[in-house]
Formats: structure tokens, sequence, C-alpha cells
């Protein structure tokens, strides 16, 4: 039976946690995730997770941050002042926003705090500093 190389495009359903048990995504309901192993289509841990593994077997991925979406970065992280928010939005802590930069490129950041006279925005990953737990089964090599 083959094993998944480097190069592959595989399918797989996966379960993802953080360590305290904390489900942020599954497959379930869903069709499996498929993607290219080696192309950077998932992070780097869920990338050299799949390899070796043959269809139907299962697996659990106990992936480090260096391996996830990186540690925090606190230049990604911003104040903002209130002034500028428009008079219709009201931002409160948790809300997810979006920005852009002087290039016009669009990113989303989530509201961190809130003061007197701004707010403090984090456009780090939601994942960003977490240490990732995915259960996945190999559904098909293609």
């Amino acid at each position: 039976m083959q094993a998944v190389k480097h190069g592959d495009t595989v399918r797989v359903h996966y379960h993802g946690r953080l360590t305290n048990g904390t489900t942020f995504d599954s497959s379930e309901g869903r069709d499996p995730l498929e993607f290219t192993v080696g192309t950077g289509q998932v992070i780097k841990g869920f990338d050299n997770g799949v390899v070796d593994m043959k269809v139907g077997d299962k697996r659990t991925l106990n992936i480090p941050v260096d391996e996830a979406y990186g540690p925090k970065n606190d230049e990604l992280i911003m104040e903002f002042p209130k002034e500028n928010i428009p008079s219709d939005l009201n931002p409160q802590v948790g809300m997810d926003l979006q920005m852009s930069n002087p290039q016009g490129q669009v990113f989303p950041v989530k509201v961190a705090a809130i003061g007197d006279s701004s707010i403090t925005l984090d456009a780090n990953h939601p994942l960003a500093g977490e240490d990732l737990v995915f259960e996945i089964e190999l559904v098909e090599i293609k």
C-alpha cells in the first residue's frame, strides 16, 4: 500500500484542538481537507505529520507553536485612535474587524482592549502562540 510522500496530493479528515481540549476546527460534516504535501498549503507540523501515512491510517499530531502559527508577534499589536473609528462602529473586546495597510492590502484584526482614547488591535493569527493537537485520518492519496 502506498505511503504519503512530499509532492502527493492528499485528503484528510481532521479535528483540531488546543492543548486544553478546546476544539478550534474540524472537518466533521464537510469534505475532507485536500492539500499537496510539502508545498506550504498547511502549517508545517500538519504537512510533516501526514508523511508515511497510508489510506485509512489515523494519527494524533502534537504540533508545537513553531510548527504551527508561530509565537505571538508584539509588532502586530497596535493602538488605534478612537477618533479614526467609523462613527457607526461600536467595537467590543473580541470583535473581529478588517483593516487595510497603506498598500491597500486588507488583513483581519481582533479588538484586544478598549481604552479611553484608543483601542488595541491584534493582527496575529488567532492561533499564534498556541501548541495544537490534531486527530487526523488519511482518506485518500490522489
